[in-house]
């Protein structure tokens, strides 16, 4: 069966709104991760604990089961959120903890002396991290978190489950309404093209920076 111009509409719609979520949860995710990375090295018990907490509970549990909490439980206690809103949220929280865990690492691999130079300039720790410490890591950081863009490209299917039409269910209800599965043929090579542009991106980010080492 041939499709319709329509349904070709319906089809990049919805890829629209998945590429959104991506993009949206990724920017938001490495703002919460590298807080939440300072807090898992910082020498303050309190930071510390609230991280490691929040990166054991987001890690340690589904992102299916964390959507539906979010859309489905807050409401409860008076915090009622869209559906497209919901998954941002989602979305964003799980890949911050598996960011602040990505951000930790490449910090912790840049060699302590930067830190104790930086000290011996007057620099405070902050401005150290922040000035010398983060950009040094930029070069071992792009590859996981390109691997977790990708990730959540795909795990961005999950908030179909409240309704929201994007790739992957635009698909499953066409597929529904008439049986032909060529639709699910169409998502997935949607899929493919956009995993194959954050990884051409991520690539030439790698490159770039890799001047620096």
């Amino acid at each position: 069966m041939a499709v319709t111009q329509k349904q070709l509409l319906a089809i990049f719609e919805g890829a629209f709104i998945t590429l959104q979520l991506t993009i949206i949860a990724i920017l938001i995710g490495l703002i919460f991760g590298l807080f939440f990375a300072l807090g898992r090295i910082s020498k303050s018990k309190a930071l510390n604990t609230i991280s490691w907490t929040y990166i054991w509970v987001f890690r340690g549990t589904p992102l299916l089961l964390q959507i539906l909490v979010i859309y489905y439980t807050l409401p409860s206690i008076g915090i009622k959120l869209s559906a497209f809103m919901s998954g941002i949220v989602a979305l964003s929280l799980n890949s911050a903890a598996y960011l602040a865990e990505i951000i930790r690492a490449a910090i912790l691999s840049i060699d302590k002396g930067q830190m104790e130079a930086s000290k011996a300039l007057g620099f405070s720790y902050y401005q150290a991290m922040f000035k010398i410490i983060i950009p040094q890591s930029y070069r071992r950081l792009i590859p996981p978190v390109g691997n977790e863009a990708i990730m959540l490209l795909k795990d961005s299917s999950l908030v179909s489950t409240m309704g929201i039409t994007e790739l992957l269910r635009t698909s499953r209800i066409m597929v529904n309404s008439n049986g032909d599965s060529i639709y699910y043929a169409l998502a997935a090579v949607i899929y493919l093209f956009f995993t194959t542009i954050f990884t051409l991106i991520f690539q030439k980010l790698e490159a770039k920076y890799s001047v620096y080492e």
